[in-house]
């Protein structure tokens, strides 16, 4: 989950983080402020995993992250295993590590079925989702299904549910670039091996919350709870294990962070930054950070657009959207543009535009 790890540190009053000041911080933690050159795994880990619904979105948001990213790297990456896509946070489909899947499954497993059985009552409790499944995970063995091949097996509605309830992930060609549905499954103890498994519930809320506060931090017990589907007791009771340091924000809320993790200054200048469809940094869960203004929330999560939309940045904040449109990239800004911000988009976009090409 990045390089920060958490160390003893002497107590010291709270420190006020100014709104901008959280804003940085997230810019630099997601590597938005700067791109980054580690492998694709290494920066999975740092930047807390990719929200991966639409398969494209994990290409550009790498793009975005990753200097001289190409798409082939990400498709690569999966096809050998050392990255992969599963249900995980909020019970999403997410990119991470190979190395750190089973931390982050093991982390919110119990909270993924306890949100299945909320809103999948008619079927019944965790017995009877266990037999549901058993077919599923003797067919499963040793090979891949499509999910159309799931729902045949064990029913409709259970189909729709099973990697809420067991550890399938998502394997190549599909959801990739090339073929976007991500809706060929595979266990993933076929898939990863069981290297890293077993960690135990409590070490794997621990990765939880460091991985949040390294990729989102500094940041308040319900805001990890809410990214990662985790009850607050359960934030509360890791932060009651790990060696953290802590903060206020401006309105006297606690915010909890990792020792030395960055913390840039608050006019550190922010480039013009393309973000793709249901990136993590305009959840409601990051408006501590203001990137995403709040008068502009509701023109990006509406029952008229179910899948959010894209944006772009300008000084740390969505400024508009954009869309891949007759092989160039189409601005749509929600306020007036100074000259240099569109300058300095307009460079971007085109070479977003070869990124897609």
């Amino acid at each position: 989950m990045g390089s920060w790890v958490p160390c003893s540190v002497p107590a010291i009053a709270p420190r006020v983080l100014t709104q901008r000041h959280l804003n940085r911080a997230l810019l630099a933690r997601q590597l938005l402020l700067e791109r980054g050159h580690g492998s694709l795994p290494k920066t999975l880990d740092r930047i807390g995993g990719i929200q991966a619904q639409y398969a494209p979105s994990a290409y550009v948001g790498l793009w975005s992250r990753l200097e001289g990213f190409e798409r082939d790297q990400l498709t690569r990456a999966l096809e050998r295993r050392t990255v992969v896509q599963g249900t995980l946070m909020r019970v999403t489909i997410h990119l991470v590590s190979a190395a750190s899947y089973w931390r982050y499954a093991e982390g919110i497993r119990a909270a993924r079925r306890r949100a299945l059985l909320r809103v999948r009552k008619q079927v019944g409790g965790d017995r009877d989702f266990e037999a549901l499944m058993k077919p599923l995970r003797k067919q499963l063995a040793g090979t891949t299904l499509s999910q159309r091949e799931v729902r045949e097996l064990i029913g409709e509605q259970a189909g729709f549910s099973a990697s809420n309830w067991l550890d399938l992930v998502r394997v190549p060609p599909s959801g990739t670039w090339e073929r976007r549905r991500a809706d060929l499954y595979a266990s993933a103890e076929d898939w990863l091996g069981t290297d890293g498994a077993g960690v135990g519930a409590a070490d794997s809320v621990d990765w939880l919350v460091r991985s949040y506060l390294g990729g989102f931090g500094p940041a308040g017990r319900k805001d990890i709870a809410d990214w990662a589907g985790l009850a607050v007791r359960e934030v509360m009771a890791s932060f009651e294990r790990l060696e953290l340091r802590r903060f206020e924000d401006e309105q006297g809320n606690e915010l909890m962070d990792l020792p030395r993790a960055p913390l840039p200054e608050p006019d550190t200048p922010a480039p013009v930054r393309f973000i793709p469809t249901w990136d993590a940094i305009t959840l409601a869960n990051l408006r501590r950070t203001g990137v995403l203004p709040e008068q502009y929330r509701p023109l990006l999560f509406n029952t008229k657009n179910p899948r959010s939309m894209s944006t772009f940045l300008v000084d740390g904040a969505v400024a508009g959207s954009w869309k891949f449109e007759n092989d160039r990239i189409v601005l749509d800004p929600f306020e007036k543009l100074d000259r240099q911000a569109r300058r300095e988009l307009d460079a971007e976009a085109e070479r977003l535009a070869e990124f897609h090409r």
